[in-house]
């Protein structure tokens, strides 16, 4: 028995047909098909459905007499294993056998469906989140109960609406995959950078440099090559002192070109909050932000948990910037305790700083802050195409 379904919010233009409403066990079908020890066995994972065993990159030991018994999957079927409540269901391209304690299903049509379509709908956060309703078990042992999804109702559309809402999300998933890849190498690259264009201890020069460069580095304290303070906060509750036009820029807005609160000028000139302008280096003292470092990108008054540092004529910003973050790891393990209490003007100060002439700092830091523009433009790409992806996902699907 079939029901008409609500049509979507959106859809491609020369389709009109409300979509179909049936219970999955009339659209899906479980299948049990065993004694193929041959195949290559695949694994599940919660974002890349089946994959073969052998790129799992894991180990697991198992016993491949045991085999005989794993469930084949062929290439568009969907595999319920024990963490798919979180991941939707697993979807293959392959062919290969899986564990016996996995359940295996697929269309009962395939023709009248696209895999790929389903695919996208079983990963998609609103179907995720109706899962809660078919789950058994806690923690990671919570699984579906494959009876009750078959029990529930899916909608969709005629097999070439199907294939054209997975050709576009498929088209989203590629240019996914493909910023996040850009943004990892950036990411692993800059970590390269930083472990090389440094010395490392007891070093004079570091392993890669700059051409025209010879000269060794020298050790300066982070004091004789800045000035340095801190802010305050007005205080709190006085309605007078907060809402007016000045940002007030706290550690976790270091980065940011806007802030949550403004202070008036009365709030401003009432504490010892500072201004810092674009370019200064803001340096984050105390709690979970200890040990951040950025230049700052907005006008703004700073709290007492923000350093401020500005380099005189014989330091780079940039390249201040690019050392403090090289050093965090060492600064929170060494002032910090792992990460409980707060940092100081006079440690940072007191700080270290391996250094070299101005003009190669000039280079490291806009070689260093570059690669930082470069990752923060992938990754606000990456996040603008999940959005999208998102977006689309909720108003597609009916």
């Amino acid at each position: 028995m079939t029901e008409q379904a609500k049509v979507p919010e959106i859809r491609f233009a020369g389709f009109t047909d409300p979509w179909e409403q049936r219970k999955a066990s009339e659209v899906f079908q479980i299948v049990d098909d065993r004694g193929h020890p041959t195949l290559p066995v695949l694994s599940a994972t919660q974002n890349q459905g089946m994959i073969y065993r052998d790129d799992s990159g894991r180990y697991i030991g198992h016993d491949e007499s045991n085999e005989i018994g794993y469930k084949r999957v062929l290439p568009g079927d969907f595999v319920v294993h024990l963490r798919s409540f979180q991941g939707g269901f697993a979807h293959s391209q392959y062919e290969g056998i899986t564990s016996p304690a996995y359940t295996v299903f697929r269309a009962k049509e395939p023709t009248s469906h696209s895999d790929r379509f389903w695919k996208h709908w079983f990963m998609s956060e609103h179907f995720i989140a109706g899962l809660s309703t078919v789950t058994y078990g806690i923690r990671d042992g919570r699984s579906i109960s494959v009876d009750e999804f078959m029990n529930t109702f899916l909608a969709f559309p005629a097999v070439e609406e199907q294939a054209a809402i997975s050709r576009l999300f498929d088209y989203l998933d590629d240019l996914i995959t493909l910023h996040q890849r850009k943004y990892d190498k950036l990411v692993v690259f800059k970590k390269s950078m930083l472990e090389k264009m440094f010395p490392k201890d007891g070093e004079s020069v570091p392993e890669i440099r700059f051409a025209g460069f010879t000269d060794p580095w020298e050790q300066r304290k982070l004091g004789e090559l800045t000035e340095s303070y801190s802010g305050g906060t007005p205080a709190a509750g006085e309605s007078e002192f907060y809402g007016g036009s000045i940002p007030f820029i706290r550690s976790a807005e270091i980065a940011a070109e806007s802030t949550e609160l403004f202070l008036t000028e009365k709030g401003y000139e009432s504490s010892s909050a500072r201004m810092v302008k674009p370019g200064d280096v803001l340096y984050a003292l105390y709690g979970a932000t200890s040990g951040e470092v950025a230049v700052s990108r907005q006008k703004g008054a700073i709290n007492q948990a923000i350093l401020a540092i500005l380099p005189r004529d014989d330091c780079d910003a940039r390249y201040i910037t690019a050392w403090l973050r090289k050093q965090k790891g060492y600064i929170v393990t060494t002032y910090l305790q792992g990460g409980q209490g707060n940092l100081s003007g006079v440690i940072v100060k007191n700080l270290e700083v391996s250094i070299p002439s101005l003009p190669e700092q000039q280079k490291i830091g806009f070689m260093l802050s570059h690669l930082d523009s470069l990752i923060t433009l992938h990754q606000r790409k990456l996040e603008l195409l999940q959005n999208i992806k998102k977006s689309l996902l909720d108003k597609m699907f009916a």
